[in-house]
């Protein structure tokens, strides 16, 4: 069986900016739910979550030794910290956004 969590519950994150490019990375808590982030958390997912604010690519990194993923996404900051007029140029809280997804996890690994 499985269950449906949103992914901050096995994962934190971090994110900042490069101009109008985002970085976000996702950092699984324990090893064992390293393969739910490869498996569930793609490319494809995080572009979704980012079409609203204009995102034109997204690209995926794997960093297996640290059970996190780093996702560079270009054009997503409104044109950057000196053009945009977002409150969060740098895209310090859009990390949340990422965490927010849903994903499935067996029963028995649903943290407590």
């Amino acid at each position: 069986m499985s269950q449906t969590v949103t992914l901050h519950q096995i994962a934190h994150g971090r994110s900042g900016d490069k101009g109008n490019r985002l970085n976000v990375n996702v950092i699984a808590y324990e090893a064992r739910h390293w393969d739910v982030l490869l498996e569930q958390v793609t490319e494809e997912r995080v572009a979704a979550l980012f079409a609203h604010r204009g995102a034109t690519r997204v690209k995926r990194y794997e960093l297996p030794r640290l059970n996190a993923l780093n996702f560079v996404i270009d054009d997503a900051l409104e044109g950057g910290v000196n053009a945009s007029l977002s409150t969060d140029t740098h895209g310090k809280c859009l990390s949340f956004l990422v965490l927010g997804l849903e994903i499935r996890l067996p029963t028995e690994t649903v943290p407590a």
